[in-house]
């Protein structure tokens, strides 16, 4: 019977000292995982009494440029050449090219513009500001770097899209936009003749206007 009530005993004992162990873990994790879970921060534009200027955001470090925005490419990213409107293109304008203006030109431009440049577009007839032709003789002359800089920074009552077309794309519908000059000034004589009969078959499809 003693050994028996030694061994309940020193069994009650061990148990005892492993709940109280427990316990302290236990307080001391509660601890550590309110400090991690509920840690000390700023909300924007918050002062801090940290800093020298007051402010809690620090400024960037010199130099430093956000993950894809390294924009090396000064013609393709400005439009520029020096101080002044780029004359030429960044990149070979292709017939793939092209058809990206095209595309970009019907999604972007087109409201306003109407599709052939004319500045008819569906928001004008509805009461918007009307655009000159793009196919104007000022804006004949104006060289590519002129559009691009329209495009991204915007021009009168035109907004700009640089959030909504990035730079190539901005640059195909450059190339779109003069082709379109080109064609409201072409003759029939400058029309290759395998292509003269399709716009015999075109202009026999257009409704008649009144």
């Amino acid at each position: 019977m003693h050994s028996v009530c030694s061994v309940a005993k020193s069994y009650l004992g061990q148990r005892a000292g492993a709940m109280l162990a427990t316990g302290v873990l236990t307080v001391f994790a509660a601890a550590c995982r309110q400090d991690m879970h509920d840690q000390p921060s700023y909300s924007a534009y918050e002062e801090s009494t940290f800093f020298a200027d007051g402010q809690s955001a620090r400024p960037l470090v010199a130099g430093t440029v956000a993950r894809g925005h390294l924009n090396e490419d000064t013609l393709l990213h400005t439009g520029k050449d020096g101080d002044e409107n780029a004359t030429m293109f960044p990149f070979p304008v292709t017939e793939a090219v092209m058809a990206r203006g095209q595309e970009r030109f019907n999604i972007y431009c087109s409201p306003c513009h109407g599709r052939t440049g004319q500045g008819d577009g569906m928001i004008v007839r509805r009461g918007y500001r009307r655009p000159p032709p793009l196919a104007d003789d000022r804006l004949r002359e104006e060289p590519a770097g002129h559009f691009f800089d329209v495009i991204t920074n915007g021009f009168g009552a035109m907004p700009d899209y640089a959030a909504q077309i990035q730079a190539a794309d901005r640059w195909a519908i450059v190339a779109y936009v003069r082709a379109l000059q080109l064609s409201a000034h072409a003759t029939l004589d400058e029309v290759p003749a395998a292509d003269r009969g399709r716009l015999d078959e075109t202009s026999a499809a257009q409704p008649e206007r009144r």
